[in-house]
């Protein structure tokens, strides 16, 4: 079975959004490319992350 993306809306406040549009126009790329990379590069981390807590 192939995977799909998956669409959704996100509200930002106006700087973040700035922000967000500044850098993908300085990368050249899409506000919403860059949005979708940064959403899946914190995943990562926080799994990341989750992988290395010690149990108690």
């Amino acid at each position: 079975m192939e995977s799909m993306s998956k669409r959704f809306t996100v509200t930002l406040p106006d700087a973040v959004f700035k922000d967000l549009e500044d850098i993908a126009n300085n990368e050249g790329r899409s506000t919403a490319n860059l949005a979708a990379f940064v959403i899946e590069s914190g995943i990562r981390e926080i799994k990341k992350q989750n992988q290395t807590k010690p149990t108690t």
